[in-house]
C-alpha cells in the first residue's frame, strides 16, 4: 500500500510538471510575439519625483471639505449623493469599546494608475521596467493599435496616500486600506482575465444583459450628465462619454483618442478591483469607521487629474486651441465618463504621450475621534 501510494504521488508530481512546463512553453511563445512587436516602444519617465509632486498635484480637488456635515471649504455640489449626512458618529477601539467623535469628509488622493503600452514599464519609477524575466500566462502581450481597429494596454495600480505621505492627515479612519507608503497593488501582466474577454465574463457575468444597443445608447445620457455635473449613479454600467464599462479588460474594439481610451481603462480598472474586493466604498454613513466592501463602482466616489504626460494642475486651459479662455476649464480634476474634451484632448505628447498616469482622489467619509 505504501508503494502505491508514492507511485500515485510520483505520477501526480510528473503530471503538475508537464502541465506547468507546458504553460511556461505557451508563455514563452506569447511574450516572444509579444516582445518582438512593443521592441520600439520606449518606457518614458513620467518625472513624479520632482517638481511635479508639487506643481503636478491638483491641490484644489480636495475640496469641498464638510465638518459635521456643513461645508467650511468648497461649494458642496462636488460630492456623492449617498456622502454622511449625521454630525456625529462612533467608532470601536481595538479593545471593542465605543469612541465617540464628529464626522468629516474630503477628497483625498489616494491611488496612480499607469496606463502603458510596453509590459512592465513604469513612468512613476522613471521609466525603469518592474519585472522583464517573468512571463506568465496573464496579460503580457503585445500594447498596440492593430488593423482590425483593437487596441489594449497593460496597467499598475499604486498606493498613493500623498497626505499620509506628507503627515498631513493621520487619522486611521481616514484611510481605507491602511496605506502609509507607496505601494504597489497590482500589475496587470500577472492577470489572465485583463487580456481574456471571455474569462473576465466569469467575474462580471451581468455584462451580457448591457451588450445591446439600448444600454450603450443611454450611455449618452450619462456622458452629457458627467460632463456637466457628477456621473448618473443608476447606469453603473456606462463610464460617460469614454463607453460602456464592460468587460473589464484591456481590449477596446473602437479606440479614438489616447486620452479616451485610457481614462476608460482607468475605470474598467477600478470597476474589476470592486468587483474583486479589492477596492474598498468609502463615502456614506457606512464607511465612518473605515471602507466598505462594495462589488460595484462608486461613479461619484472618485475623480481623476492626470499626471503624465501633462499634468491636468499644470494649467486649467491652452493659451489656445480647444476651450481657450472658458470658464469651462477652471477645475484641474474631472470626474469618471467626463468628455476629454474638457480636460484631456490636447495633453498628449506626439511619440511618448500613449503612455499616461492618473491620480485617483477617492471621497472619504470619516469619524474625527
Amino acid at each position: 500500500m505504501r508503494n502505491q501510494s508514492l507511485h500515485f504521488f510520483a505520477r501526480t508530481l510528473l503530471a503538475w510538471f508537464g502541465l506547468l512546463l507546458a504553460i511556461s512553453t505557451m508563455a514563452d511563445t506569447n511574450t516572444s510575439s509579444s516582445s518582438a512587436n512593443s521592441s520600439g516602444i520606449l518606457c518614458p519617465n513620467a518625472d513624479i519625483w520632482g517638481e511635479k509632486l508639487i506643481t503636478g498635484i491638483c491641490w484644489s480637488c480636495i475640496f469641498p471639505v464638510r465638518l459635521m456635515t456643513v461645508d467650511i471649504a468648497g461649494s458642496g455640489g462636488d460630492v456623492p449623493d449617498d456622502a454622511a449626512d449625521v454630525p456625529f458618529c462612533s467608532c470601536d477601539d481595538s479593545t471593542g469599546m465605543p469612541k465617540f467623535g464628529i464626522t468629516a469628509g474630503f477628497w483625498a488622493p489616494a491611488r496612480l494608475v499607469e496606463i502603458v503600452r510596453k509590459p512592465y514599464c513604469s513612468p512613476t519609477l522613471g521609466g525603469i521596467s518592474l519585472q522583464s524575466d517573468v512571463h506568465l500566462m496573464g496579460g503580457h502581450k503585445e500594447s498596440a493599435t492593430d488593423s482590425t481597429r483593437k487596441t489594449f494596454f497593460n496597467y499598475h495600480y499604486w498606493a498613493f496616500p500623498l497626505f499620509e505621505l506628507m503627515q498631513l492627515l493621520m487619522q486611521s479612519h481616514c484611510n481605507a486600506g491602511g496605506y502609509v507608503s507607496m505601494d504597489l497593488l497590482y500589475l496587470s501582466e500577472l492577470d489572465p482575465l485583463w487580456n481574456n474577454d471571455e474569462l473576465s465574463f466569469f467575474v462580471n457575468p451581468e455584462a451580457i444583459v448591457f451588450a445591446n444597443p439600448l444600454a450603450m445608447a443611454s450611455c449618452s445620457v450619462d456622458c452629457a450628465v458627467s460632463s456637466v455635473q457628477k456621473p448618473m449613479a443608476s447606469l453603473f454600467w456606462c463610464a460617460g462619454c469614454w463607453g460602456n464599462l464592460y468587460p473589464f479588460t484591456g481590449n477596446i474594439s473602437a479606440p479614438e483618442s489616447s486620452p479616451r481610451d485610457s481614462s476608460l481603462l482607468t475605470a474598467r480598472i477600478l470597476a474589476g478591483l470592486h468587483r474583486r474586493g479589492l477596492n474598498w466604498k468609502t463615502s456614506g454613513n457606512q464607511a465612518l469607521c473605515g471602507g466598505q466592501l462594495y462589488p460595484m463602482l462608486p461613479k461619484q466616489q472618485y475623480r481623476l487629474s492626470t499626471l503624465f504626460p501633462l499634468a491636468e494642475a499644470s494649467n486649467s486651459a491652452p493659451s489656445s486651441g480647444p476651450g481657450s479662455g472658458m470658464e469651462l476649464y477652471d477645475r484641474c480634476c474631472h470626474y469618471i465618463g467626463e468628455t476629454t474634451f474638457k480636460w484631456g484632448e490636447w495633453r498628449t505628447i506626439p511619440g511618448t504621450g500613449e503612455d499616461y498616469v492618473y491620480l485617483l482622489w477617492r471621497y472619504t467619509d470619516c469619524c474625527l475621534i
